[in-house]
């Protein structure tokens, strides 16, 4: 397992890649300084955030939209507003322990950081764009993924996942009350990452949290109305095959989970109603991130490379497109960060080339249409 260990903290990429033309005067990019803008009209922005291992956008009337990512290497929680004109700016950045691995927006303006070697999740407060932390919660595993799984009336559950092993935390969180918090440690399956909110499973209408086990070949689930009881397989790749189910992500009606599959040249999609698994062939050896544009109509995250695929109702590849990208594509994320009314996908590198200095990238839509054809 020593080389998919490497794969995913995606240190060596071994190809040159060239980034999509841009419409006017080039590709923008940012420098990691702290109030340095560039504003240009492009197809693409590159964003100087190294080793980016996991992130969110967020987009609200008062404050635009903001993207909070971590620098996995260099230790940082960096805080970016998405501007008008394709624009982007670092507001602030915050040391952070060492290693942390993943970020997320409570509200608009709480973010939490999981943090590998504090084995915490950083709660921070967004104040005039600074970001000042106000509590970090111990949750007793070295967290590779922060999840918010419900909010209201100024409380919130959140779920950290690990970066090995079994044990989840399933933490109760109000801000500013910190006797108030509750951890609750359950087992799940080897691996678990990246969780996914599902509207509906299998015998689940209420929907729940599914998660990709990476090293049990499967993808678990939990209802809604037991968060905290025993989680059940949703998916199982068969045990003739060695595969490294990475990530999984249900498509915009919730027909469809989408699993990337780190080997084995097969992703797998799984009818949220009847439950059947169908196979999707794929052009490459596998993926590492996925995100559905439509029900039928997914982008899959590669090495340097995010593919396009649309499907028949069979799960048969119709098309695929292409679209090249600066590093190891660990998360996609799709909205709409100009404006414009077309959907943006945003990508987060765990790894670049040197030269590319590529953390973050945000291609701008049409994107099916911006794909090219090999």
């Amino acid at each position: 397992m020593g080389w998919i260990r490497n794969l995913r903290s995606g240190a060596v990429v071994m190809a040159v890649v060239l980034l999509a033309a841009c419409q006017a005067t080039g590709k923008g990019s940012l420098p990691g300084v702290a109030g340095q803008e560039r504003i240009v009209k492009v197809d693409r922005l590159s964003l100087e955030v190294p080793d980016a291992w996991g992130g969110e956008v967020r987009c609200a009337a008062a404050m635009g939209c903001r993207l909070v990512v971590v620098e996995h290497e260099t230790s940082m929680l960096v805080l970016i507003q998405l501007g008008p004109g394709r624009s982007a700016r670092v507001l602030d950045k915050q040391k952070l322990a060492y290693h942390p691995d993943g970020a997320a927006w409570l509200s608009d303006d709480l973010v939490v950081a999981a943090v590998e070697a504090s084995q915490s999740l950083d709660v921070y407060r967004v104040e005039e764009g600074h970001l000042r932390r106000v509590e970090q919660i111990v949750v007793g595993i070295p967290p590779r993924d922060v999840m918010v799984a419900s909010a209201g009336q100024g409380r919130y559950r959140l779920l950290a996942t690990p970066y090995s092993g079994k044990t989840v935390v399933w933490v109760d969180y109000v801000p500013g009350e910190p006797t108030a918090t509750r951890i609750n440690r359950r087992e799940w399956c080897e691996g678990p990452w990246h969780p996914e909110r599902l509207p509906r499973a299998p015998g689940a209408p209420a929907g729940g949290v599914a998660v990709a086990c990476l090293d049990d070949q499967k993808v678990v689930f939990v209802d809604d109305d037991d968060l905290l009881g025993e989680p059940r397989t949703l998916m199982r790749v068969p045990g003739q095959y060695r595969i490294v189910s990475r990530q999984a992500k249900v498509s915009p009606s919730g027909r469809w989970l989408y699993v990337a599959l780190e080997t084995g040249e097969r992703n797998i999609r799984v009818d949220m109603d009847s439950g059947e698994l169908q196979w999707l062939n794929l052009p490459r050896i596998g993926a590492v991130s996925v995100v559905a544009l439509k029900d039928d109509l997914v982008v899959w995250g590669d090495d340097l490379d995010l593919y396009f695929q649309r499907f028949g109702p069979q799960g048969e590849v119709l098309e695929t497109r292409w679209l090249p990208v600066g590093g190891f594509a660990t998360e996609l994320q799709l909205q709409d960060v100009d404006g414009d009314g077309q959907e943006d996908l945003v990508v987060l590198h765990s790894g670049s080339l040197p030269e590319k200095k590529t953390g973050v990238e945000v291609i701008y839509g049409p994107l099916w249409e911006r794909a090219e054809v090999r």
